[in-house]
């Protein structure tokens, strides 16, 4: 976009799409930017529905579990919280008036809830975050699509990315200590749970899951699949906060 088309456009919607993903290793298969790519996708059409404008936030998320893998960059939390924080407030002072962050990474939910609070606290805006992964996960489940690391999901976004990049026959079939599937369920959950430091706690291999689940159909419509849902949320929030959307 021009320096005039992105005023043109803020100044008809005032509504910024950002996407959030991570740098990090997704075994021997997937590439270590894969998070980031699935966000990139959906944030991109996401946007188009909403008559927003994507501004990104940069690859790289917070992601220590995976820290001393090849491949993995990790940002502290402070590093991390800079960006959108930083992003923002220039993109206020342009006009914007609400923000989507668009998630795919769990390690950086901590990070973008503390920035999404302070946002709203300290000027006339409103953020909205959707954690496209779990909404992923919602769609697919039915099908057998598992959210995974570096199954069947995240090998569809790779997939609709760009297929030479999705390298399922190296994958392989992965193993998993014992307790690690009850490990798993409840880092994830929302009412007890505890902090692994390393994945190698849930699995043995850096991934687990079935990328072979992922097919080339699935992949053409991920990303609209996906930014639809989303949408549809969306837009009922702006409905709900329409004075300060």
């Amino acid at each position: 976009l021009t320096s005039p088309e992105v005023a043109e456009l803020l100044g008809r919607s005032g509504r910024v799409v950002i996407p959030f993903g991570s740098v990090e290793q997704h075994g021997p298969h997937l590439p270590c930017g894969t998070d980031t790519m699935a966000a990139d996708l959906v944030a991109a059409e996401l946007a188009e529905i909403l008559d927003a404008i994507v501004v990104p936030a940069g690859p790289y998320g917070v992601t220590p579990i995976h820290s001393g893998h090849p491949g993995t960059i990790s940002l502290r939390r402070d590093v991390f919280e800079s960006y959108p924080t930083n992003l923002c407030a220039e993109m206020v002072a342009m006009g914007a008036r609400t923000f989507i962050f668009v998630n795919w990474h769990e390690g950086n939910i901590a990070s973008l809830d503390s920035v999404a609070t302070d946002l709203q606290a300290e000027d006339d805006v409103l953020v909205i975050t959707a954690h496209a992964c779990y909404t992923a996960q919602r769609i697919y489940a039915p099908a057998g699509g598992e959210l995974t690391h570096g199954g069947g999901i995240e090998t569809l976004a790779v997939l609709a990315h760009d297929p030479e990049l999705a390298q399922v026959e190296r994958a392989g079939k992965p193993t998993r200590p014992e307790g690690a599937e009850e490990l798993d369920a409840m880092r994830r959950s929302h009412e007890i749970y505890g902090y692994i430091t390393d994945v190698t706690e849930i699995t043995d291999d850096g991934w687990y899951g079935n990328p072979a689940w992922a097919d080339e159909e699935r992949a053409a419509e991920f990303a609209k699949t996906v930014a639809d849902e989303i949408a549809g949320t969306v837009e009922s929030i702006l409905k709900m906060r329409r004075g300060r959307s």
